[in-house]
């Protein structure tokens, strides 16, 4: 159920260990060190013992780099997380709005000509060093790899997680793990690769049809792995994680401490992804003098192209997941208003909602729930000293997730308790125009999340108003809640596929006062050809969340008429789709709150 953060990551740690650093630096003779939130496989969760960030600034956020200097450390954080790193962390650590301040433009503003920056390889992809080397290298500032000069200050550091593997159904996955090496063997005999090297754990466990529990909300085994052209394939972990599985003659199983070894031993070329991989991959590899081909996890893909049977067994995950909701939100509709309620009873109750579905293996992501002005936080998580009533006259925001053998879910609600403000009502408005024109979208076959995005922003334009994430993320089956390639963003230049599951959730947020989100999942797939259309290839979405929108919160004047025939028959497949399977309460709510407007 609820957990509270670690007290070892609180702000008052910060200076302390902030100093020891500083010394480390002093010691190695360099100008600073470079501390990413990420681990050595780049995921959005890290281990314990890889919570380095964290540990060190108090900041809990997913994504952050505090780059250490003798006499700053600046924190980068991105719009979802800057009124949070402000909350979180020191005075020691000055917040650096990221991307609009690069590191390599902040470094070069603040060390001189001829100074160093440390870096750990392991934790920093090829392409991002690369991108800060060029900039740093017009202001004659050199990068320095060396060990990493956290571990060297955290005398108790957890050790590496080894939580046990298993099988994943073949049912569900649509495919067997034999299946899988031997295509991926065949694009890579195709490229001329005769290997590749596997670096991300949700690669990794998607191949081999494998789960496990190294990491919260994530079950994926943390690994790294060399699939070579005839789809053998060695794994790099702690073998007792495997025990049960059984032997299996394609595959040979090592300890992590051989991966650097065996890297060196390969033919090349090998295919690298500079994206995802450590730097320390391809330069293991050059310095044994092997071709390194720079291209694409050649499992991300594939794996982001989802079988039928994987769709199917989603759908149904999501069903499971719709009325756990509706039977939360019909108890939150009578709970709420009355008062004494706080943000973590919120949670916790919502989380038993789902655990009584008997399914739940994990929640996909600690539950977002913000009252009041926390919900203008984007990725706010509650603790026992930030703990807030839910407030009558205000808007509650909660956005939150199951893992279910069958599926990953991820679903945003913003409700009003008690009677919302007209302002509040155009804001929710215009977020729902703009999911509603996601969910209708149709689109050559070809186009990118980039090309999508404005969509779900326009009427938002419109008013002046924006928000500072993207419009939707990949989402994995039983596996990463947040899944690449595929992305709707002004960022992503990924084309679109049949089989891609993302999530559409456009907000606003007004900090200090309130936030505003809605977030279904979708399904890409093709589009039926139009009368009166060319042959142009078209694809669109199909819905997979079914839990309804607050009507109290839409004012339906500026819907126009498409919009409201939408939300009309939305809340009438989800009366169709979830009725008779709730409570006698539930039910009588969803009855009244899919009433058309």
């Amino acid at each position: 159920m609820f957990q509270t953060f670690d007290a070892t990551a609180s702000p008052e740690q910060g200076p302390p260990r902030l100093a020891a650093l500083r010394a480390e630096l002093a010691r190695l003779g360099v100008d600073g060190f470079l501390v990413p939130r990420a681990d050595a496989h780049q995921g959005e969760y890290v281990a314990p013992r890889d919570a380095r960030l964290e540990w060190l600034t108090g900041f809990t956020g997913s994504a952050g780099l505090a780059a250490v200097l003798a006499d700053r450390a600046g924190l980068f954080v991105d719009g979802r997380y800057r009124v949070q790193a402000r909350a979180q962390v020191a005075e020691d650590f000055t917040p650096v709005n990221w991307p609009e301040t690069k590191p390599g433009d902040w470094l070069a503003e603040h060390l001189k000509a001829g100074a160093r920056v440390a870096f750990d390889p392991w934790l920093h992809t090829a392409e991002e060093i690369d991108k800060l080397e060029t900039r740093l290298k017009t202001a004659d500032i050199a990068l320095l790899a060396t060990e990493n000069l956290v571990d060297r200050i955290w005398p108790d550091q957890p050790p590496r997680p080894s939580g046990p593997v298993t099988r994943y159904p073949k049912d569900l996955a649509g495919k067997g793990d034999e299946t899988k090496r031997a295509e991926i063997a065949e694009a890579l005999r195709e490229a001329g690769h005769r290997a590749a090297v596997l670096t991300l754990p949700d690669s990794i466990s998607w191949l081999l049809n494998i789960r496990g529990a190294d990491l919260p909300r994530v079950p994926v085994a943390q690994a790294f792995a060399i699939l070579s052209d005839d789809g053998r394939l060695q794994l790099f972990s702690d073998p007792a994680k495997y025990e049960g599985l059984g032997p299996d003659p394609a595959i040979t199983l090592r300890d992590w401490a051989e991966f650097p070894k065996a890297l060196q031993e390969l033919t090349g070329p090998v295919r690298v992804d500079r994206k995802t991989a450590p730097l320390a991959v391809t330069r293991l590899l050059r310095d044994a003098g092997i071709e390194v081909a720079h291209d694409d996890d050649p499992c991300i893909l594939p794996k982001a192209c989802k079988t039928q049977a994987e769709i199917a067994a989603t759908e149904t995950a999501h069903l499971r997941d719709a009325a756990a909701m509706c039977e939360f939100l019909a108890w939150l509709d009578v709970a709420a208003p009355l008062g004494g309620l706080t943000e973590i009873d919120v949670v916790e109750k919502l989380e038993g909602f789902r655990r009584a579905t008997n399914a739940l293996r994990d929640i996909s992501f600690d539950t977002i729930c913000g009252a009041g002005p926390h919900g203008a936080i984007v990725h706010y998580r509650v603790t026992r000293e930030t703990n807030r009533a839910v407030a009558p006259g205000e808007l509650l925001l909660v956005d939150s997730g199951g893992q279910y053998l069958d599926g990953t879910t991820d679903i945003t609600r913003t409700v009003a308790v008690g009677g919302p403000t007209n302002e509040q009502r155009a804001c929710f408005t215009r977020v729902l125009k703009g999911m509603i024109a996601i969910s209708r979208a149709r689109w050559p076959k070809g186009l990118a999340g980039r090309d999508l995005d404005a969509l779900a922003r326009y009427h938002l334009w419109q008013a002046g108003q924006d928000y500072d994430h993207g419009t939707g993320h990949g989402v994995g089956v039983y596996l990463s809640v947040h899944e690449c390639p595929q992305r709707l963003s002004r960022l992503s230049e990924v084309s679109l596929q049949p089989g891609m599951i993302l999530s559409n959730e456009p907000g606003y947020y007004r900090e200090g006062a309130f936030g505003i989100r809605i977030e279904n999942l979708v399904v890409v797939r093709e589009a039926p050809a139009l009368p009166g259309g060319d042959d142009r290839e078209m694809l669109e979405f199909d819905t997979l969340t079914w839990v309804p929108i607050d009507r109290a919160l839409v004012d339906p004047a500026l819907l126009d008429t498409g919009e409201r025939d939408w939300l009309n028959a939305y809340h009438a497949e989800i009366a169709e789709k979830l009725g008779g399977t709730l409570n006698e309460g539930a039910q009588a709510w969803l009855d009244r709150v899919t009433r058309p407007i």
